[in-house]
């Protein structure tokens, strides 16, 4: 629940970031759109083995960096809090650039005329993103958090290539326990298959969400 809660809100809400500043005219603005896109394209395992590589605590770059810069070392994947930032970080780098492209679909498809007139009528920025922005991105919203909490939920291969679960179980999410009652030490099929159940059940229950959101939106599914 954690895993899932935090991932989302941060994929949310940098995504929400992101895509404010580019919906902005600004010069570059597809070179940005490129480079930010980059980390949703690359493959989930390749970026685990990649970020695995760079919290490694004896020749991490990132170590390396907090040495360079007069901190001492941190063992990222050694200690229970650490390594739970280090995966929600990697998860985090991989999850925005969907949320932000999602997002700034959702923001073109607001008309400009709106702002202009509440400008106009001495609306502040916040008063803008509160009462045009945020409502004009609800059918969006609701849209992406669903489908956004589905795949964090199942989110296996970063957790178990970068953490495998660890240090003991505290980075453990429902699926890798899951992988791991059925292949690991002593090994459960039916208690595996049981989680499996109650993965499929919750799933069903969130398909069933979107499926209703979708048709609120006139949507068929």
């Amino acid at each position: 629940m954690v895993w899932t809660a935090v991932c989302v809100g941060l994929h949310y809400g940098i995504g929400l970031a992101l895509a404010m500043m580019l919906h902005r005219k600004v010069r570059g603005r597809s070179v940005y759109r490129v480079l930010l896109i980059l980390p949703w394209a690359i493959p989930g395992f390749v970026s685990a083995f990649i970020w695995r590589y760079l919290f490694n605590s004896d020749f991490g770059v990132i170590n390396a960096m907090l040495k360079a810069s007069g901190f001492g070392a941190v063992g990222w994947l050694d200690d229970p809090f650490t390594a739970k930032i280090a995966v929600i970080a990697v998860n985090v780098w991989l999850g925005v650039p969907f949320m932000m492209v999602a997002l700034l679909g959702g923001l073109q498809s607001i008309p400009a005329e709106l702002y202009e007139a509440a400008e106009v009528d001495g609306a502040t920025p916040w008063q803008r993103f509160r009462h045009i922005t945020v409502p004009g991105l609800r059918s969006v919203s609701s849209t992406v958090v669903l489908l956004g909490t589905i795949w964090t939920f199942n989110m296996f291969p970063i957790i178990y290539l970068i953490t495998k679960g660890g240090p003991g179980h505290s980075s453990e999410i429902l699926v890798t326990y899951a992988f791991r009652e059925a292949f690991t030490g002593v090994r459960d099929y039916s208690g595996s298959a049981t989680w499996g159940v109650l993965i499929l059940a919750l799933l069903v229950v969130l398909a069933t969400v979107y499926r209703r959101a979708l048709r609120r939106q006139g949507e068929v599914w």
